[in-house]
């Protein structure tokens, strides 16, 4: 087994595949750089999964229209769609057609709402595991080296070694790329290596379920983006064959708590006729400035308190009526469809959830309910929480995402991405950074 590498990658979601992709085969000439001969690097792409992990694998719903995805603190609007014409012209997606969105965008107008039209591409969780699988083999084509069920554990970045549970390598470049589930990993490694970075925001919200009669939009608009007041988003639509899902996260020294998703199988599956989606509220914590992480954490353990370990759903019947639900309210009369994800524990997420976040939910959805009528019906099924980590802030040394000498972060657990494609993108500009300080 080698032990040395030119550029390792850790993390084989769409930052780490972009940077990898990037690096290997690339035209230089396109970038303003020229090849001098030189043989290509040696490459190694590590994944502590025992399978290719990332935004890909659930639901591949993909956006290529700014600001979608690029956190403005990170990304400029032409940055942005230079990167994400290279990301297209690389995954060339079948772009998804919209219909009727005057009606809708009038009706949010109105309210002080706003409807984003952005277009985007969906492939489905099998359609996305199909992608992956050609990826990979394409880049080992390329001569990169994919391990799978390794885990980095540590790193000593003056030497250029990374610990894993395996063994050790050394490097000439490392990019970490770990994504949304690998934010505290990042976190450690950061302050390991001394590199200041500020971890103060978190979007945390539930995800909606109910039958897409009662939101019809869908039909028109894939996943249609809605910005409502007080830093409140709709955000991961899925419908046709949709089901709300399950993530653990935490550590076994901190203890794990849990956040659901959603997900959707392509059309090759039969329809469900459910529709699910994130209503998520932006914080920002700053006076005095606190980790978003600890602060999600907090909230997660106390939801799975409250749940007996698991979520916690809630008819939107019941919680109109200030009363929690039960397993009988989930049984028949107008409470007319079974939850996805039944392990949830029928609950009150009045007593888990901080009334300010609360509020601001409970507002978008009456917003919502007003531009697309009947998603309130007594039936719709909240689920909590759902909490997206993805707002480490690290301290940057060149416009390359580069935070000490050789070492690159990209990617939603870095900050620079919300999303496949802006992390795609992000990966795109780590290995434009390693190629310009290796050939220019």
């Amino acid at each position: 087994m080698n032990n040395y590498y030119d550029i390792v990658v850790v993390g084989s979601g769409p930052a780490g595949l972009g940077a990898a992709f990037g690096l290997l085969g690339a035209d230089l000439a396109k970038i303003g750089l020229a090849k001098v001969g030189r043989p290509e690097p040696s490459l190694l792409l590590l994944d502590k999964n025992e399978v290719s992990s990332g935004g890909l694998r659930n639901d591949c719903k993909m956006n290529f229209s700014w600001p979608i995805g690029f956190p403005e603190a990170c990304w400029t609007k032409d940055q942005a769609e230079a990167y994400l014409g290279r990301v297209e012209a690389f995954l060339s997606p079948v772009i998804l057609e919209k219909r009727n969105l005057d009606l809708y965008s009038k009706r949010a107008e109105k309210l002080g709402v706003s409807l984003l039209s952005i277009r985007q591409s969906h492939l489905g969780t099998d359609g996305g595991l199909e992608l992956i699988g050609r990826l990979t083999a394409k880049l080992k084509g390329l001569g990169a080296e994919l391990v799978l069920g390794e885990k980095m554990l540590s790193l000593d970045a003056k030497k250029k070694i990374l610990i894993t549970d395996k063994r050790e390598i050394q490097y000439r470049d490392l990019v970490l790329a770990p994504g949304r589930g690998g934010f505290a990993f990042l976190q450690g490694i950061m302050n390991g290596a001394d590199i200041p970075y500020r971890d103060n925001v978190v979007d945390i919200g539930v995800r909606v379920e109910t039958k897409e009669e009662r939101y019809p939009i869908v039909k028109d608009y894939y996943d249609p983006k809605f910005l409502f007041p007080k830093k409140t988003r709709t955000f991961c639509t899925n419908s046709r064959s949709a089901y709300v899902v399950q993530e653990r996260y935490g550590e076994p020294e901190t203890g794990y708590w849990y956040s659901v998703n959603g997900h959707a199988w392509s059309t090759s599956r039969p329809a469900n006729g459910l529709v699910n989606f994130a209503l998520l509220k932006t914080v920002t914590l700053t006076a005095p400035l606190a980790s978003g992480q600890a602060f999600a954490r907090m909230l997660g353990m106390q939801a799975a308190l409250l749940g007996g370990g698991r979520p916690i759903m809630q008819r939107i019947g019941d919680f109109k009526l200030g009363k929690r639900s039960f397993s009988e309210s989930f049984l028949g009369d107008l409470y007319d469809f079974e939850p996805t994800l039944p392990s949830c524990t029928p609950g009150d997420i009045g007593l888990s959830a901080p009334a300010k976040i609360l509020n601001a939910l409970w507002n978008g959805m009456k917003l919502l309910d007003s531009i697309v009528p009947g998603l309130l019906h007594p039936s719709t099924i909240m689920y909590y929480p759902e909490i997206k980590l993805y707002a480490n802030r690290p301290a940057y040394i060149d416009g390359h995402f580069r935070s000490a000498e050789g070492l690159y972060l990209a990617g939603d657990g870095a900050g620079t991405s919300r999303g496949i494609t802006a992390a795609w993108a992000s990966g795109l500009r780590v290995a434009d950074g390693i190629l310009e300080a290796r050939f220019a």
